[in-house]
C-alpha cells in the first residue's frame, strides 16, 4: 500500500493516545508540531545535499511520532523516504527518486497538523456565532422590537 492510500488520520489511534496521555496531550501535541517541522526542515535540506544518510534519522523519528497520534498518511510516507535513503545508503546511491515525496512532506504535515488541531481544541469546534445569541435566533437591533 502506498502513503497515498493510508488515511490522513487515524481517529481511533489519535483517541487512544489522548486518552493515554491525559492532561499532557496538548503539550505532547505542541512537541510534535516543533519536532515535526524541525524534521521537515531536515530531510528537505538532506535532499538537497543529496545525502541519503542524513534522511535517515529524521524520517525516521517523524514515522514514529507521527503514528503515535495516528498521522498514518504522514508516518507512511516518511517510512517511505526512511527506507528508500536506507537503500540508497547501502548501495551508495543518491536519493534522487525522492524528490516527489520530499516535496509533498510538508504539505502533508500541514495538512495533518490541521486536522489534529481541530479536533484537540474544543474552543475551535464549539465557537458560537455571537455573544449570547441563539443560533436560530432572527437578528434583531439592540433594544428593538422587530
Amino acid at each position: 500500500m502506498s502513503y497515498q492510500e493510508a488515511e490522513l488520520v487515524n481517529w481511533t489511534e489519535f483517541a487512544k493516545s489522548r486518552g493515554e496521555l491525559g492532561s499532557a496531550f496538548l503539550r505532547i501535541l505542541g512537541y510534535f508540531r516543533e519536532d515535526g517541522e524541525k524534521a521537515i526542515g531536515v530531510i528537505e535540506e538532506a535532499f538537497r545535499a543529496r545525502s541519503a544518510t542524513a534522511l535517515v534519522t529524521p524520517a525516521h523519528t517523524l514515522k514514529g511520532e507521527s503514528a503515535q497520534f495516528g498521522a498514518y498518511r504522514l508516518s507512511a510516507l516518511a517510512e517511505k523516504i526512511e527506507m528508500v535513503a536506507r537503500r540508497c545508503v547501502e548501495t551508495r546511491e543518491e536519493p534522487d527518486e525522492l524528490i516527489e515525496d520530499v516535496v509533498a512532506l510538508r504539505p502533508c504535515f500541514t495538512e495533518t497538523m490541521a486536522l489534529l488541531d481541530r479536533d484537540a481544541n474544543p474552543l475551535v469546534a464549539r465557537r458560537p456565532t455571537g455573544f449570547g445569541r441563539r443560533v436560530d435566533a432572527p437578528a434583531q437591533g439592540f433594544g428593538r422590537a422587530v
